[in-house]
């Protein structure tokens, strides 16, 4: 099979990205044919496809009004990725494609080709950008429900996906233009959707509920368990106000005994050292950024990983990392986290921003015999087996690609 694959990015940026270059590698192991349409960055991974990718901009910074018209522009209409892709499907013409994340950077120009192509056309929704312009549904006052019912420009009022009112402002605009057109829904015959949750808020927000296919995210399996004994446990990812760590780091506080590392970096990094230095919290330690290797190393001897997130996590690869490894997971109440653990069974759930119940589950985990904590690191690893596996994934992916060509005719 003939598979090309549409993503914004082609670094290995975010999660998005990890599991493209995954999904991507396995197929060829599986001996298809894998090409991949996407910006240019000096970042990118190598690719033979490289000579159809457009221009990236950088949409995070100001850079003059003539670049930032351009931008703007590019952000609700890119042309020349309008045109790159339809020369790509004529030259490679692929047997189905598959959308990532394409939205701003590529934007909706690309799916008129595609429709055009008569081609079977399936998207794996990594965000909740398909229905909100507030892609992650987060704000600066918690979880965001702006923009429900075609309301898109509350979220310029409020100031929802950014700062800045310009940046509310296009991101209400080009779903508004997008959603008059059903140009994703009338182009995508399926999309996946890595997360129960994710297919439920979809429908929510009155996105087709017959296009939607629930295809949980995949791991790979370590050969053997972790070893555990370090007497830490871990949280791994972004330093961001979504990740709701000030929460557990006020909870720390309480359990004195429990040492907690936090790998990673981004915006809060430095309010959040400054929270333990005010509090004078002992048992917390910032690594920085960790690369993979050493960080799969620290992994190996924690006691449990954590992730306080107080936004709609989506199908987290920290927790089902964590659990193909064997590990306890400490999680909270929010998104798809609770499709993978399972209170009490393979860790503990804990409500989103409650200082109270992180400290109650932080104790409780304290308190877990070594037998306790072995069977939840088993109980992990038998879910990653009975649900996540790349060879599950594949042959749930191979099956849609199968259903879109069915529904395309």
């Amino acid at each position: 099979m003939r598979i090309l694959h549409v993503n914004k990015f082609f670094d290995e940026r975010g999660g998005a990205e990890v599991y493209l270059h995954e999904l991507m590698s396995k197929q060829r192991e599986e001996g298809h044919e894998v090409h991949v349409f996407s910006t240019e960055s000096p970042e990118n991974e190598p690719s033979t496809d490289k000579k159809y990718f457009v221009e990236r901009f950088d949409l995070s910074r100001r850079e003059g009004w003539w670049k930032d018209l351009k931008k703007a522009r590019n952000f609700l209409w890119n042309s020349e990725a309008r045109l790159q892709i339809r020369r790509m499907i004529h030259e490679v013409n692929p047997d189905v494609i598959h959308l990532h994340n394409v939205y701003h950077h590529l934007s909706s120009s690309i799916l008129g080709p595609i429709r055009v192509s008569r081609i079977p056309a399936v998207m794996t929704l990594h965000d909740y950008n398909l229905a909100s312009p507030n892609y992650a549904m987060f704000d600066q006052a918690g979880v965001c429900a702006h923009g429900k019912d075609g309301h898109y420009f509350e979220i310029v009022k409020h100031r929802c996906a950014a700062p800045e009112y310009l940046a509310n402002f296009l991101a209400a605009l080009e779903i508004t233009w997008t959603k008059s057109r059903q140009a994703y829904e009338k182009t995508i015959q399926l999309f996946l959707c890595p997360s129960r949750f994710m297919q439920k808020k979809m429908e929510e927000w009155h996105e087709p509920a017959e296009q939607m296919r629930y295809v949980p995210n995949p791991t790979d399996l370590p050969e053997r368990i972790a070893l555990r004994g370090g007497g830490y446990v871990l949280y791994a990812g972004r330093l961001s106000r979504e990740k709701g760590l000030s929460s557990m780091i006020e909870a720390a506080l309480e359990v004195p005994n429990l040492k907690i590392k936090i790998a990673g970096k981004g915006p809060e990094e430095e309010s959040l050292k400054s929270l333990v230095k005010r509090l004078n919290i002992k048992n917390i330690e910032f690594l920085g950024f960790v690369p993979k290797e050493e960080l799969a190393m620290i992994r190996d001897h924690a006691e449990a990983v954590v992730l306080p997130t107080v936004s709609y996590e989506n199908a987290s690869g920290s927790l089902l990392e964590a659990m193909a490894a064997g590990l306890p997971c400490l999680g909270t109440k929010t998104g798809g986290n609770p499709e993978l653990v399972k209170d009490e069974e393979n860790g503990f759930l804990v409500t989103p921003g409650d200082i109270t119940d992180w400290s109650r589950v932080l104790k409780r985990f304290t308190r877990l015999s070594e037998a306790e904590r072995e069977k939840m690191g088993r109980q992990s690893r038998e879910r990653i087996l009975r649900n996540h596996t790349w060879p599950q994934h594949l042959e749930r992916i191979k099956r849609c690609y199968e259903e879109a060509k069915r529904l395309i005719k």
